[in-house]
């Protein structure tokens, strides 16, 4: 199987990511920080980036990526928003979210299989999007590639790509509201079994109800969310 092939059956599977990269938190292997606290410091961070860069690209410029009958499919070649500065800023931001996790796991063991795992993941899928767009878009396409990185955003001129586009948070909200609830129920969970058993340690205890409380305002913005959209108060254009 080539890596266009493999690209387009793990389009179809891609969904199976977030549940295999929790699994990988949980495996045992030398530790990334001395502190668990750290790590799941750190990883908040990461995924916060990640994060960032999803609700940029939807805000400014959605791309539909669930494709067509669970395949590679676009209707237009858009080149605008944040995909002006990089070719696949949403797959940057999955993978710096899933890197998130494997940080906050504090396993160099789940951040070592984490990164050849999804790397290859979206390096394939990457490879399968390209072969499409080029078939269908052809010299247009081509000129794009030439002149956007395909995954590090080129950040001469973001200020004003920002400044420029109307910003639709409605839509960030109503496509993306499970996305972030998602990462933080993963780093917080991942969280509590590391720091576990927290016995009379207060700092342990403290960010373990830190946790606890983030994980419940995180539930209560999701169920907002997810009220609006089904009431139709909130729709994603």
């Amino acid at each position: 199987m080539n890596l266009v092939a493999a690209g387009n059956w793990l389009f179809r599977t891609r969904n199976l990511l977030f549940p295999i990269a929790l699994a990988l938190a949980f495996l045992p292997g030398p530790v990334l920080f001395a502190s668990p606290v750290r790590a799941i410091g750190a990883g908040f961070a990461l995924a916060v980036v990640g994060q960032v860069i999803r609700v940029c690209t939807i805000g400014l410029r959605y791309i539909v990526r669930g494709g067509r009958n669970r395949r590679v499919y676009a209707d237009e070649l858009v080149t605008d928003g944040i995909f002006a500065h990089a070719r696949n800023p949403m797959y940057l931001g999955n993978l710096l979210i899933l890197a998130g996790i494997a940080v906050a796991s504090n396993s160099a063991l789940c951040l070592a299989l984490s990164v050849a795992l999804f790397g290859f993941v979206y390096v394939a899928i990457v490879a399968a999007e390209e072969r499409y767009l080029l078939d269908r878009f052809g010299p247009a396409y081509q000129a794009y590639c030439a002149d956007v990185p395909r995954w590090l955003p080129r950040l001469r001129g973001l200020g004003a790509t920002l400044s420029a586009m109307e910003f639709h948070w409605k839509r960030v909200i109503a496509k993306e509201y499970g996305t972030p609830f998602g990462w933080i129920l993963a780093i917080a969970a991942i969280g509590l079994v590391r720091l576990w058993p927290i016995g009379d340690d207060g700092g342990r205890r403290m960010v373990a109800e830190v946790l606890v409380a983030v994980v419940v305002v995180a539930f209560a913005l999701w169920l907002t969310a997810h009220v609006l959209k089904k009431t139709r108060i909130l729709v994603g254009d």
